[in-house]
């Protein structure tokens, strides 16, 4: 008896839990609802789904790695140019702008599968540890890394490092056929914007400078050269942003603010949370006295079209060259604050030249492939050869005060417009390009010439080396015995412009760097010619 009471109560005890189970069950499904009705009425429909798919999706799933996939897609939508950063990617990604990263300091290409070092940073790790520019990398810590295909970013990934840690190297060094081993500690590399400093060949007041992004130290970089180039007599200079993304603002407003007056507006942003901001200049510009030329093409975008746009709406210098990309909108990269290393960049204003110009290129949010491709629809409109072919919208027309016709809407217009030049590009030019017989022969005539080329610092020095070597005839018997053959016409056509690449890739191998590549390609490139003669210079014939 004693036992039967006790299995009945222990059954009443499991019905009862069941039931409060059940109860429970409802009560919390119920307040779950309610929790997820109160999301939606507030307007939380992202967090609602979010939470919907973490709880009821059919495989285990986080909410992070659900934020992985949905917040890149949430920012495409916006408009080009608002993106997300994952961790993996941000320090890659912030790289180029940040001034510095963690390496040995070399430049190399990697010509016949094999990693050849074209030059070596004075002063950094590389160059502490004996290396030079001809040097071949065979092994990376005892990993074999020539003839096996490995690609550049592999390269790249194995040699850089945090700094103070080492890497060892196996070295060949010509005509050594055993591997030197070099250990060298990485260190802090700084990340150069400036491309190219020079007085422009044959020109001693007129000078050159390029840079190729707006970095964090891109505006003492340029400031720099140019107070050199203005101590070796330059009185006037020409400012070549073709190609150049931009970068940061701030950088932008301090280079134009050295070329214009007091109280010249430079830009002005405003957004719907970012009230308007107006960047004026100082008056306590160093270079307001140099006459200028600013040289753009349809890849200059962002803080190249603020300098552009400044430059052009004060009536402070010429724009020479082809109608640039049209980016007028300003990012701001914001960090993930839970810390896990990730960011984005989010489209937060608008910048305005100082007329009042957006040159803003219309966009369809979450078209980002239209937006990227209209540079190859310019192409087949023929607007990289004719400026007939723009059509500018009249609501869009402003007039600078010195009455100039300028207009938004679409990149910056320049006051000369350059086509692109052909000159040169015969069909014998075309296959040596093809088959890259011009680097080619430069990097072999530079390690034939090792010790000297090695030794080079001036341009003065490098136009003496030149200057008692036929480096074309001999190219073209090179190009010759690879299968190569120009036609006479051909070659007198293409002549110039062999040379020069061929003198500007030797050059490259210097110390001058990229300094000494656009000094010798400067006499065959038009756009730079037109500039100089903008500029009154009398550099080369006719229009």
């Amino acid at each position: 008896m004693s036992n039967y009471k006790t299995s009945v109560r222990l059954s009443l005890f499991v019905v009862v839990a069941v039931l409060a189970g059940t109860v429970l069950g409802i009560l919390l499904e119920r307040a779950a609802l309610r929790n997820a009705y109160e999301t939606v009425r507030q307007g939380d429909k992202l967090s609602w789904a979010l939470s919907e798919i973490e709880r009821r999706y059919v495989d285990p799933i986080t909410r992070d790695s659900l934020a992985e996939l949905a917040v890149p897609v949430l920012l495409q939508e916006l408009d080009p140019h608002s993106v997300y950063i994952p961790a993996s990617e941000f320090a890659a990604t912030n790289e180029p702008l940040a001034g510095t990263f963690d390496g040995i300091g070399v430049m190399f290409n990697m010509l016949t599968d094999t990693v050849q070092i074209t030059n070596v940073i004075s002063g950094g790790p590389s160059a502490s540890a004996g290396i030079v520019a001809g040097d071949r990398i065979i092994t990376v810590n005892d990993s074999v890394i020539a003839g096996v295909k490995m690609n550049q970013d592999k390269v790249v990934g194995l040699l850089r490092g945090p700094r103070g840690t080492t890497v060892r190297l196996g070295i060949l060094r010509e005509p050594a056929t055993e591997l030197l081993p070099i250990t060298v500690t990485r260190g802090a590399i700084p990340v150069k914007s400036l491309e190219a400093a020079f007085l422009v060949p044959g020109e001693p007041e007129i000078g050159y400078v390029r840079f190729g992004r707006f970095a964090a130290t891109t505006y003492n970089e340029v400031m720099a050269a140019l107070a050199d180039l203005r101590e070796q007599g330059a009185r006037k200079v020409i400012v070549d942003l073709r190609g150049n993304g931009g970068g940061y603002l701030d950088q932008a407003i301090f280079i134009a603010n050295e070329f214009l007056g007091e109280g010249r507006k430079i830009v002005y942003t405003e957004g719907a949370a970012s009230p308007r901001a107006d960047q004026h200049a100082d008056g306590r510009g160093r270079f307001q006295d140099l006459e200028l030329a600013v040289v753009i093409d349809e890849n200059s975008a962002s803080a190249s079209e603020i300098v552009a746009g400044a430059i052009q709406d004060n009536d402070r210098g010429t724009i020479v060259g082809r109608r640039s990309f049209g980016k007028g909108l300003v990012q701001e990269q914001i960090t993930y604050p839970g810390g896990d290393g990730s960011a984005m960049r989010l489209t937060v204003a608008r910048y305005y030249t100082p007329v009042g110009r957006s040159i803003q290129k219309p966009y369809t949010p979450g078209d980002d492939e239209t937006y990227y491709s209209e540079l190859i629809r310019r192409q087949e409109h023929d607007e990289l050869f004719s400026a007939d072919s723009i059509h500018q919208i009249d609501s869009l027309r402003f007039t600078t005060p010195g009455g100039k016709v300028v207009y938004g809407g679409g990149g910056i217009m320049p006051d000369v417009f350059v086509p692109v030049d052909t000159t040169g590009l015969t069909p014998y030019f075309m296959k040596l390009f093809q088959k890259n017989l011009i680097f080619r022969y430069a990097q072999r005539t530079t390690d034939r010439y090792r010790k000297e080329i090695n030794a080079m610092e001036s341009l003065a020095e490098l136009d003496r080396f030149f200057a008692d070597k036929n480096l074309f005839y001999d190219f073209v018997a090179f190009a010759d015995r690879e299968g190569v053959h120009p036609t006479e016409s051909e070659m007198t056509l293409s002549k110039p412009l062999i040379e020069a690449q061929i003198r500007g890739y030797i050059g490259r191998n210097t110390s001058l760097d990229e300094t000494a590549f656009y000094y010798y390609i400067f006499p065959q490139d038009q756009t730079l010619l037109r500039a100089a003669r903008v500029l009154g210079s009398g550099v080369g014939s006719g229009d």
